[in-house]
């Protein structure tokens, strides 16, 4: 069915509230955002009441949805944001269950490509850009040929086949960073088998009754999702001037966003700042007075707790939901960072990015925004030189802050 007619059913809905419309839109796309949910959460009852969600809110944006917009695309991202909203506030209820699993999932032996690429898979999708995600939606969660896929993104079939590609090879590199080195070919192919299943039967006909009346009989835990939901796919249309590849995280309870600074590992130490400044007495009597602690004092802590294996007191310097927000996360600093050794730690500094130093991309990204040379960093760099337990020695420099509403310290990036 061409994508045009999604928007022409979501117009008959929105226009003359046809519940036909709405029904033919949910059957449509219930696997595609049910399966999102369910392997996102690993839960059937929270990823049957996260779809309700989706569709509620499709549901309320129906007037305003964009003509332009692919609609499988906004689904499954809507479904993954909700996905995750879902799963911030359960790692407040269950942060000890929650680290069970994780080491649960640690030990056991992985076996197929769709098994090793499943708990990744969301968040790689969450990474790469919105029409790279709208063609491997189209190729892969929904099976179209690269025709169908040109005729949806608006380019023609080579144009589309190149733009799968190009997704696929993000996938494929994303994958490779975290262990699991498949090749694109095996990569499509899990995806296309498994990424879409049955969601149950009476699903479509819940949601339809529900959605229809824009939430007004959704329970109180699904209505917390889609108000959550809706906040962050709010804050996710800010442009803000940093790096591409920023995350936004909503505290619990408030609309301040934490944004994290994801600090490119390909490029020299040195060789993203413009310049760089000591903190010197006076910027760390600062710190002292609003935080309690010094920049060097957050890094040898957060260090130390990995060299004991002490997530526990390293996850006081996560940001809030962030390992529910990428579940694969402990493992690798479980399997990486554990039982480390600090060789020394440097003087902290804050420092400028270049814009120069930058991939072409983010460069004309943050160029279209209006940043000029670069920008300054609002955190804390901390260098570093630490041994690993593999004996493999790194340099780097860690990335802290604590402009957020309650002043804490933050990991941001570095590892």
């Amino acid at each position: 069915m061409p994508e045009s007619d999604d928007i022409r059913l979501l117009k008959q809905y929105a226009d003359e509230n046809s519940e036909a419309a709405f029904a033919e839109l949910v059957a449509r796309y219930v696997n595609l955002v049910y399966s999102a949910a369910l392997r996102s959460t690993g839960n059937a009852h929270a990823a049957e009441e996260i779809t309700q969600a989706v569709f509620i809110i499709l549901a309320r944006k129906a007037k305003s949805f964009g003509g332009k917009a692919l609609l499988s695309g906004w689904l499954y991202q809507t479904a993954r944001l909700t996905a995750a909203n879902y799963l911030r506030g359960e790692i407040r209820r269950q942060n000890r269950e929650q680290e069970a699993y994780m080491q649960s999932i640690l030990n056991e032996p992985e076996s197929g490509a769709w098994r090793q690429i499943s708990p990744l898979l969301d968040d790689a999708m969450g990474r790469l850009g919105e029409k790279d995600r709208n063609a491997i939606v189209l190729r892969f969660f929904e099976n179209k040929n690269l025709s169908e896929v040109g005729l949806a993104l608006g380019a023609s079939e080579d144009a589309a086949k190149m733009r799968v590609n190009r997704g696929l090879e993000k996938l494929r590199k994303f994958f490779t960073k975290r262990g699991v080195a498949l090749s694109g070919t095996v990569i499509a192919g899990a995806v296309s088998a498994n990424s879409v299943q049955a969601a149950p039967v009476a699903l479509a006909k819940t949601i339809s009754a529900v959605a229809i009346t824009k939430g007004a009989a959704a329970g109180g835990s699904t209505l917390a999702l889609v108000k959550g939901a809706l906040k962050i796919m709010a804050w996710t249309k800010m442009k803000t001037a940093v790096v591409a590849g920023t995350a936004v995280i909503l505290t619990a309870g408030t609309t301040t966003p934490i944004v994290v600074h994801l600090v490119h590992q390909h490029l020299a130490a040195a060789s993203i700042f413009s310049s760089t400044k000591e903190l010197n007495d006076s910027d760390n009597a600062r710190f002292t007075r609003l935080t309690s602690t010094t920049p060097a004092q957050v890094a040898q802590a957060f260090f130390d707790a990995c060299a004991r294996e002490d997530w526990t007191e390293a996850g006081k310097y996560w940001p809030p939901g962030f390992l529910k927000q990428d579940p694969t996360f402990l493992n690798t600093i479980t399997n990486i960072y554990g039982g480390l050794e600090i060789v020394s730690l440097g003087k902290p500094f804050k420092g400028r990015i270049s814009l120069a130093s930058l991939p072409a991309d983010e460069r004309k990204r943050l160029e279209a925004q209006g940043v000029r040379g670069g920008f300054e960093y609002p955190g804390v760099y901390v260098p570093y030189e630490i041994r690993l337990k593999d004996g493999t020695v790194k340099k780097w420099q860690l990335a802290i802050r604590c402009d957020n509403a309650e002043s804490h310290w933050y990991w941001d990036g570095g590892l």
